[in-house]
């Protein structure tokens, strides 16, 4: 019986010595990481997400082909899709949604280099502050920052691809038949507002998506760097 308790109290004492190791293993790596090298990783990391995922909203059908992002009907104009699929009008309401997305892709191009200079002015108290955050403050730090900036660039090409995509003949078109039904109330939305805010919502959506994948995956972690800062949040 003593034997069996020395047994176990070695085994525990062993126990402890490798999770004492193992925490100041985690310390040292710590203190061999200067202020400026988290700074560095964690953009490198905000970096990374904006050139991997933001640039696949920029090629053809980047929104309409990808479910996480496509741009769908606003509730107003729901009734329009409901009813002109009903009246056998499926493709009018298919070509009206895919001219939507369509409007949205050139402007994506924009984003980037409102993104870079937003990662670049990351301070070290902000890279903290995201490290030790949940899953996605990178993303909300880089909504916070570049929000009004990217609807601002945003409204004024996703109108001009309206009228250059022919977006705006069709839905004149669509809301007009849809205005024609008998015992329908007349609908006449601001669809730059809408797609310009839905595409702003693609865009942090993709960026969360790497975020997350950063975070949680050890083998999305690509560079030294990015294992080193995001070894110290797991």
């Amino acid at each position: 019986m003593k034997k069996i308790v020395f047994i176990l109290i070695l085994g525990l004492m062993l126990l402890s010595c490798a999770e004492l190791q193992q925490v100041s293993r985690d310390i040292a790596n710590s203190r061999s990481l200067s202020e400026q090298q988290v700074a560095d990783g964690l953009q490198q990391a905000l970096s990374k997400g904006v050139d991997k995922q933001v640039s696949k909203l920029t090629r053809e059908n980047g929104f309409y082909s990808n479910p996480l992002v496509k741009i769908g009907l606003p509730e107003e104009l729901s009734k329009i899709e409901s009813t002109l699929r009903s009246l056998g009008l499926n493709n009018l309401a298919d070509e009206g949604i895919k001219a939507l997305n369509t409007a949205a892709q050139e402007a994506v191009e924009e984003a980037t280099p409102i993104f870079l200079s937003a990662i670049q002015d990351m301070s070290f108290e902000d890279s903290k502050a995201i490290l030790l955050g949940e899953n996605t403050a990178a993303t909300a730090y880089l909504r916070e920052k570049t929000q009004i900036e990217l609807y601002t660039k945003f409204e004024p090409i996703i109108k001009n691809n309206f009228q250059k995509a022919d977006a705006d003949q069709i839905w004149e078109t669509l809301i007009e038949k849809y205005n024609q039904v008998p015992f329908t109330q007349n609908v006449n939305p601001d669809l730059t507002d809408y797609v310009t805010t839905q595409a702003l919502k693609g865009v942090y959506k993709m960026i969360e998506q790497e975020e997350i994948e950063i975070r949680t995956n050890i083998n999305e972690r690509s560079t030294l760097l990015l294992k080193q800062v995001f070894a110290l949040q797991d």
